[in-house]
């Protein structure tokens, strides 16, 4: 194996082109040094590879030699600088480890003598060291790690180092700061010997243990899955599904068949399912599109169970959110190739007929008859078949029953923002409605540096969370003696920047227009009316400088985009937790998560399957 680690038998060597590591006079440089960090500095960046040696070549060996850390079975923890190294591993290879401890790691090590000391000499600088500062890496997150519930730390009160080293408060402000759970536990009388740790590495060996037990149970099941998943390739499927079988009727729960895939087509296994308000409206008999008996659902994350003729962008195993915008991505596309939309029109005709691309269905009921199709996605059913060109391929490292969640209303709001309005730093914004979608616009407005944003609902419970994702006004426009948008006019003398509405009531989408700024203020559609509903304004409204715009699933491009969202959401940048208010386990309780939509304090509620 080659030598990666800071000690070499050549380090007495004069040659420095093989001497390894020098052993500087120091306990805190060169081979007595416990950085895990690879140096790029002579004389240490030839040998010096502690990082690498970490988090590469050791599991590699435990892995070959000995089969432990398989299939992502595995925990980091340190003391001291090792901790320093564990807990920088583990923050920033969030999907690579089950659980992380520390037993007196140096916190903040930018910010004190030992860092500095090993960050200029091993990287050239301190600057450079902010990529394995623990207190840095999470000062930069808005949310908790999607993989860690704790993170265990254990800190004598005695030790010599804790005031000019370790700092753990810091690390614990910026634990608190971004929602990231983290146990400090203080050892009164305790110093930084080996005595301390081995007084407490039982307890470190028993959080690692129930964290990787969990991890086992699901490593299991996942293989249960894809054993599941060979025995039916190419075989038609026997499995639960909930059926609309018309309007403002509850769902069915029934066995239905589910063929394998066709040419350029996907079979998925559902994981986990969130509940839309656009289920709802069709259900309700609302969408002029609406086909029955159908398989609604349309905001899902699933497995590839198998693959059609032709399909080379997913493969079975892999994990996805259904689109129910598609992206071809064609050259001869000229929506996909055009940065202005996201609608690629290739599977609409057949998608909007509740057929799969080929003008049929691959849903049957219990007497062989066929069942429409949803949205290209049809997710409330444990397997479903969906276009590739309608499959986002996404991280593993994210739990699927939050990647659902950008399938549909969380990405539309935030696309709303990004994309199809592209607000500015330091505008002003208005949004109509508090569901999820509207929230996720109020979290994208101040993910965009709006300084001022209005959020309007009639029902006040909902402003504490406008207030925590960043809206700085609320309005019951319920309790108004005036139309609202004359009441936000007033407010912003002119009009808001950009309005938004996520309602989907026409007579809100004209007031969000007529509350835009004069001369340039631009309001966004996003809320779906129902059926034969129009809308309208004075033309005036438009011929002062306003501009009436709408768009679909926020404008992100499917397949491009989603994956990048997951990513986002993993890093901490873009937390979205907050909008799942309710689970259910089983399919068939999907009526049961409409019941708790229906009672107006759910945001998503997502059924596990």
């Amino acid at each position: 194996m080659p030598d990666t680690s800071p000690r070499n038998n050549n380090a007495s060597s004069s040659d420095t082109s093989t001497a390894a590591v020098p052993n500087v006079d120091a306990y805190d440089l060169g081979i007595g040094a416990g950085f895990y960090i690879d140096a790029t500095s002579q004389p240490y960046s030839e040998h010096y590879k502690m990082y690498n040696y970490v988090t590469r070549e050791l599991p590699t060996l435990l892995e070959k030699e000995f089969t432990i850390g398989t299939k992502g079975m595995r925990s980091i923890s340190g003391h001291s600088m090792g901790g320093h190294g564990a807990l920088t591993i583990a923050l920033k290879d969030c999907g690579g480890w089950v659980s992380v401890s520390a037993f007196a790691p140096i916190c903040n090590p930018t910010a004190c003598p030992w860092g500095k000391k090993a960050f200029e000499t091993y990287l050239g600088s301190i600057t450079a060291g902010k990529v394995h500062d623990a207190t840095l890496l999470l000062s930069t997150r808005n949310a908790p790690t999607p993989n860690y519930d704790d993170i265990l730390i254990d800190q004598g009160t005695d030790d010599e180092f804790l005031t000019d080293q370790l700092h753990p408060s810091r690390l614990t402000a910026a634990a608190t700061k971004c929602n990231q759970k983290l146990t400090m536990n203080m050892r009164e009388g305790y110093d930084h010997s080996y005595y301390f740790i081995a007084s407490f590495i039982e307890d470190h060996v028993s959080f690692h243990g129930k964290r990787l037990r969990k991890k086992q149970a699901e490593v299991l099941a996942m293989a249960s899955q894809l054993k599941d998943v060979e025995d039916t390739v190419g075989k038609v499927i026997t499995c639960k599904a909930m059926v609309a079988r018309g309007p403002k009727v509850p769902l069915a729960t029934e066995m239905v068949t589910v063929d394998p895939p066709r040419e350029g087509e996907v079979r998925v296994k559902v994981i986990a399912n969130a509940l839309c308000h656009t289920d709802i409206y069709t259900l309700d008999g609302h969408d002029p599109e609406g086909l029955f008996p159908c398989i609604l659902g349309h905001e899902a994350g699933c497995v590839v169970e198998s693959v059609g003729e032709g399909v080379t962008s997913v493969k079975p195993g892999d994990h996805v959110v259904p689109c129910y915008t598609p992206q071809c991505a064609a050259p001869s596309c000229i929506f996909c190739q055009s940065p202005k939309t996201n609608l690629c029109p290739k599977i609409r005709g057949t998608q909007g007929q509740g057929l799969m691309p080929d003008g049929t269905s691959r849903f049957k009921d219990k007497d062989g008859k066929p069942i429409y199709h949803f949205m290209g996605c049809s997710t409330m059913c444990e397997y479903t078949v969906i276009a590739e060109i309608s499959c986002a391929k996404i991280s593993k490292g994210l739990p699927l029953e939050k990647a659902c969640l950008f399938g549909c209303g969380v990405a539309t709001g935030l696309g709303a923002v990004w994309n199809t309005c592209k607000v500015e730093p330091d505008s002003s914004v208005a949004v109509f409605g508090l569901g999820a979608v509207g929230l996720a616009v109020i979290q994208g407005a101040k993910m965009a540096g709006a300084s001022r944003i209005i959020a309007v609902d009639v029902n006040p419970g909902k402003f504490p969370s406008a207030i925590e994702l960043g809206a700085t006004d609320c309005v019951d426009s319920s309790k108004l003696d005036k139309p609202v948008q004359n009441h936000i006019v007033e407010m912003t003398e002119w009009g808001a920047d950009y309005t938004f509405d996520c309602t989907g009531i026409v007579d809100v989408m004209r007031a969000a227009l007529e509350c835009a700024h004069r001369g340039w203020g631009t309001s966004c559609v996003i809320g779906v009316a129902a059926s034969g509903h129009q809308i309208s304004t004075r033309p005036f409204q438009l011929v002062t400088g306003r501009t009436w715009k709408g768009t679909a699933f926020g404008g992100f491009k499917s397949r491009t985009d989603v994956p990048k969202l997951v990513d986002r959401m993993m890093t901490g940048e873009l937390p979205v937790d907050h909008y799942i208010t309710h689970t259910f386990d089983g399919v068939e309780k999907t009526n049961e998560a409409i019941d708790a939509l229906h009672g107006g304090s759910c945001l998503r509620a997502v059924v596990q399957y």
